[in-house]
């Protein structure tokens, strides 16, 4: 059905939905690229194809072709300059998290999602516990708490270490003499997958100029993954948060592994 017509130019409900729909995908992109370099490159392409559509619809021929084989070949290079903005996408989308930001979703419906949703396996007050006696002696950390993918790729760049999760080991891995205090150590549920390993540095501009190592990295694997990072800072004893490309810093011990249960089930207002 018709809305109305004008000249060459005519909409029907279709039309708006199609826009609508449209919008909300760039939207979407825009929410997931937003801060970092990658947002620049994006609306260079974006005014690129805008230019190349209405070029189209003027039926300037050359032009039109012009723009047209760049498109072609700018789709090549941009599935190789965003790869770590597809995965994310892609992993936005496989939670459902698409338009929502958090709270009551309509992803908590779905059945595959029940119980990453409702239930964990993670000794919070073990972690909460380490984490309180490392801030104490100013001894960093970072402590990754896997959810609905184990992170074997990043576990495999460390030492398997497969033991149950304790405050002890979580120190004895983290202090300053062990050969196994840098890097990250990766928790899928009740147990300590690897220690020391290598994880993505997030490239946002709006990084505070403070955050060191250790946060960029609780940042970027909070970013391309739906893992939670928990960081202890060396320099101020500071114990911060990171989730869903968030960061929540200066947290008080006191409540500690309650915030820490409320992050990693996605209650916690943000």
């Amino acid at each position: 059905m018709k809305l109305f017509d004008i000249g060459f130019l005519s909409f029907t409900i279709v039309d708006i939905i199609d826009i609508l729909l449209v919008a909300l995908l760039i939207y979407g992109l825009y929410k997931i690229v937003k801060g970092s370099i990658a947002l620049n490159i994006f609306v260079g392409f974006l005014t690129i194809y805008i230019l190349w559509f209405i070029v189209k619809m003027l039926n300037m021929r050359l032009l039109s072709t012009i723009l047209n084989q760049f498109i072609n070949v700018g789709m090549i290079a941009l599935l190789i300059i965003f790869q770590q903005e597809i995965r994310r996408f892609l992993l936005v989308i496989g939670k459902n998290r698409f338009i929502f930001a958090s709270g009551a979703e309509f992803r908590n419906m779905l059945p595959w999602n029940w119980k990453a949703i409702h239930d964990t396996d993670i000794n919070f007050d073990e972690i909460a516990r380490a984490c309180m006696r490392l801030s104490s002696t100013n001894t960093g950390a970072l402590i990754i708490l896997a959810r609905s993918s184990e992170l074997k790729f990043y576990a495999g760049t460390g030492i398997p270490i497969e033991g149950e999760l304790s405050a002890k080991l979580l120190e004895s891995i983290f202090n300053k003499k062990s050969p196994l205090h840098d890097g990250a150590v990766i928790v899928v549920k009740n147990r300590i997958k690897a220690a020391s390993c290598i994880l993505p540095v997030s490239e946002r501009e709006d990084v505070p100029g403070d955050f060191g190592l250790r946060h960029r990295s609780a940042l970027g694997i909070s970013e391309q993954t739906d893992a939670m990072a928990i960081v202890v800072s060396e320099e101020t004893g500071a114990i911060s948060v990171a989730n869903k490309g968030d960061v929540f810093t200066d947290l008080s011990h006191e409540g500690l592994p309650e915030f820490l249960l409320n992050s990693y089930l996605e209650t916690e207002s943000v």
